[in-house]
């Protein structure tokens, strides 16, 4: 007799990992040879909503090997359809279990895709700190690099060229998904952590919202508060694409 079906939702299947699991796996179990990359990505309604209308992220949460739930609307639809999902797990929780452990990070070789100088010069700071400058390195890909084939080229030659087995992408979606899943077989069997701002939070760079937002699930609106201009628009988009996802998901 089968057992009972996984529940799907918006067309991927949430996994059961906690943030401290998926940083422990990540950490802990390389990729074996031939298993190529194994993608994590971290849904919030922002992603829901451009899974609908981009083919490119489509594909990459489609060959995704863990999927969590970043968003808390993501998360409570998730459990009301049934899925095993152990409640958010986001992109910060699993970038800061990974990097609060370094100790288990002895054998691995870190690459960090990252937005700014000042992530660089932070990371390279944290790598110092805890024995692992050796195994570190970064790359701060130009804006639209995902467009530019030469560029793609030559930032997954860097990553393969490094032995990567762990691929931090803190560039964004869907940029990050994009390129790890559009690149996959110029890249090294690694694990690839799509987590937008997770690692400038980590490092200081990016405030951290109070504990009370946390609690009540108003992340969104401390980032609003902190960048008005780009998250709102963001914001106010997302919440429709995710109502009609969410529609779709429910009638097909």
């Amino acid at each position: 007799m089968s057992g009972r079906e996984t529940p799907r939702i918006f067309g991927f299947e949430v996994s059961p990992l906690t943030a401290q699991a998926v940083a422990s796996l990540v950490a802990t179990t390389p990729r074996g040879a031939g298993q190529g990359v194994g993608l994590v990505v971290t849904p919030n309604i922002q992603h829901v909503a451009l899974l609908g209308r981009d083919p490119a992220f489509r594909a990459a949460y489609d060959a995704a090997a863990i999927v969590t739930c970043d968003g808390f609307p993501v998360h409570y639809y998730a459990k009301w359809r049934g899925c095993p999902s152990p409640g958010r797990v986001t992109g910060c929780d699993i970038a800061a279990g990974l990097m609060a452990e370094a100790g288990r990070l002895e054998g691995a070789r870190l690459f960090f895709v990252l937005d700014q100088e000042a992530s660089v010069t932070a990371l390279r700071q944290w790598a110092a700190r805890t024995g692992l400058d050796g195994r570190v390195a970064t790359a701060i890909p130009p804006f639209g690099f995902e467009r530019d084939p030469a560029l793609c080229r030559a930032l997954a030659d860097a990553i393969r060229d490094h032995g990567t087995t762990i691929l931090v992408m803190g560039v964004g979606a869907p940029k990050s998904e994009v390129f790890v899943h559009g690149y996959r077989d110029s890249l090294p069997d690694c694990w690839a952590l799509c987590v937008g701002q997770a690692v400038r939070m980590y490092l200081g760079l990016t405030p951290h919202p109070p504990g009370m937002v946390k609690a009540l699930n108003l992340e969104w609106l401390w980032r609003i508060v902190l960048e008005p201009k780009r998250m709102l628009a963001r914001y106010v988009t997302s919440v429709g694409g995710f109502l009609l996802a969410v529609i779709r998901d429910l009638t097909h």
